[in-house]
């Protein structure tokens, strides 16, 4: 392997950016990665497809490529287009190039920990980019920094990096099937060597990751989204478990690891793809109307309308409306100009950051009983002060549905969630729920009802349904270390 050194041609910038906006109740995109090999402008390419990704994670964006067995990185904090100018990724030559969007799940929102993670080994530099989380990273860095190992930044992606780095192993493809035996949890990853780019997706198939074409360059991303975008023609999925080498001699695949029970992410229908994207074959966009055809089974309601809660409840209140017949509208119109961080008043304004993203359309909604549909309820404070921006516009009567179970459990495999004392249906009824946010009713979807919609079909036992649900469910399939899922602390309620 060419031992050239690792070339940062950019320092990461502004670590005290941080992406947030007032009254952010939300479950939050991991992260995306995408991968390009043999493509002329490999970094602009690189830089259109973590475009197409950016609703995977908005805190930091890089770019790692590789010239002549140079490898060239730029990170920084923020969305893709501030990361990148075109005089920065012209200083990013090539017909390789790796890409990551990040959202923190582990390590928090600070610049040493944006990706890809890049560094020089005594058999070379690498570069690697990881959707998702390990359970068992924790455990693996204390055992390596008492051996001595040194860590540069708090994310549980530089594990994976010192593991490479210190396999003995022969050859990079072996040291990283040697390094993913040893860790434990949800990975999409995709890395690269002076010669070599590798794509894998863990045993379970946690997270997703797509194989595309684009003339003679083989193309990889976190969704086919990222395709569409550069032309690239999408090729298949990614199976659970599968090694992708692709070098100068073409791609291979590889199944280097134990067969494990398929459990892909049921929230990537949900609420984290893109609506546009087919995920192992079922269009996102389709199933998030059908999980709200079958809510409109599950929890009919004698209304005069159904609004959604833009965006992501707009497909869901669509399959609402047509299955119980009821007007479709758009009582709320969402507000696409909002920064990253935006200065309140000194006089404070009451439900601010709601206001700032979302304003009703009182014409939709005055003297009506309304349905709204959301994808989520997390802590339940954004729905309290939705539910109280409709009544202000006039609605006689809010009835909330969720096209998802109750939210229980926090997720440890690659999703920010809060931990489960925050989780306002893990320790309060539908009925209390519906009192907090001030509703006159709230309807979820059951767990059986939702994974029939995102299959298509009746599944029989649910831990044979190929899903994670885990949020859901409490079912964890794959074992946290150090951390116990079912521990509850009670959460209390103004009003409940």
């Amino acid at each position: 392997m060419n031992k050239r050194r690792l070339q940062v041609l950019d320092p990461v910038a502004d670590p005290s950016r941080r992406p947030a906006v007032p009254d952010d109740d939300r479950f939050h995109d991991e992260c995306g990665v995408f991968g390009i090999y043999g493509a002329k402008e490999a970094s602009n390419l690189a830089y259109l497809g973590l475009h197409a990704l950016q609703h995977r994670g908005q805190e930091s964006a890089g770019i790692v490529t590789v010239d002549d067995g140079q490898l060239y990185a730029h990170r920084a904090m923020g969305l893709v287009q501030e990361c990148f100018s075109p005089e920065q990724l012209k200083k990013l030559p090539g017909e390789v190039a790796i890409g990551h969007v990040r959202y923190s799940t582990a390590g928090g929102s600070h610049a040493r920990n944006a990706q890809p993670l890049a560094v020089d080994t005594a058999h070379g530099s690498i570069a690697l980019g990881h959707n998702g989380n390990l359970t068992n990273a924790e455990e693996i860095r204390a055992t390596l920094e008492a051996r001595g190992s040194i860590f540069t930044s708090a994310s549980d992606t530089e594990v994976i990096v010192h593991l490479i780095a210190l396999s003995r192993a022969a050859g990079l493809v072996d040291k990283v099937i040697d390094a993913l035996l040893q860790v434990r949890g949800a990975y999409s990853l995709v890395v690269l060597s002076s010669d070599t780019l590798i794509a894998v997706r863990d045993p379970m198939g946690v997270r997703p990751l797509v194989l595309g074409r684009l003339n003679d360059a083989h193309v990889v991303a976190s969704e086919p989204c990222a395709f569409e975008l550069i032309g690239a023609e999408y090729v298949r999925d990614i199976e659970p478990g599968e090694m992708l080498v692709i070098n100068d001699q073409g791609l291979r695949t590889l199944k280097p690891f134990p067969r494990q029970p398929k459990h892909l992410c049921v929230f990537e229908y949900i609420y984290f793809a893109r609506p546009d994207s087919r995920i192992e074959g079922r269009s996102v966009y389709s199933t998030r109307k059908a999980l709200g055809r079958r809510l409109a089974k599950e929890h009919p309601v004698e209304a005069d309308v159904v609004i959604p809660v833009p965006d992501s409840g707009v497909p869901s209140a669509i399959g609402y409306a047509e299955a119980s017949g009821i007007v479709y509208d758009m009582g709320l119109v969402r507000s696409h100009y909002v920064g990253r961080t935006f200065i309140e008043p000194s006089q404070s304004i009451r439900h601010f950051g709601v206001k700032l993203k979302l304003s009703p359309v009182a014409e939709s909604l005055r003297g009506k009983r309304v349905v709204v549909c959301d994808d989520s309820i997390v802590r339940g404070t954004t729905s309290r002060k939705i539910v109280k921006m409709i009544r202000d516009a006039g609605a006689k009567e809010v009835h909330m549905r969720v096209s998802s179970p109750p939210t229980q459990w926090p997720c440890f495999y690659g999703i920010d969630t809060p931990s489960r004392r925050e989780l306002i249906a893990s320790s309060h009824s539908t009925s209390e729920i519906a009192r907090y946010i001030t509703a006159d009713s709230v309807g979820y979807m059951s767990i059986e009802a939702m994974i029939e919609a995102v299959r298509g079909e009746v599944p029989g036992d649910l831990r044979d349904a190929g899903l994670c649900h885990a949020c859901f469910s409490g079912d964890y399939p794959i074992p946290v270390v150090g951390r116990e899922p079912g521990q509850n602390q009670q959460l209390r309620l103004i009003g409940v």
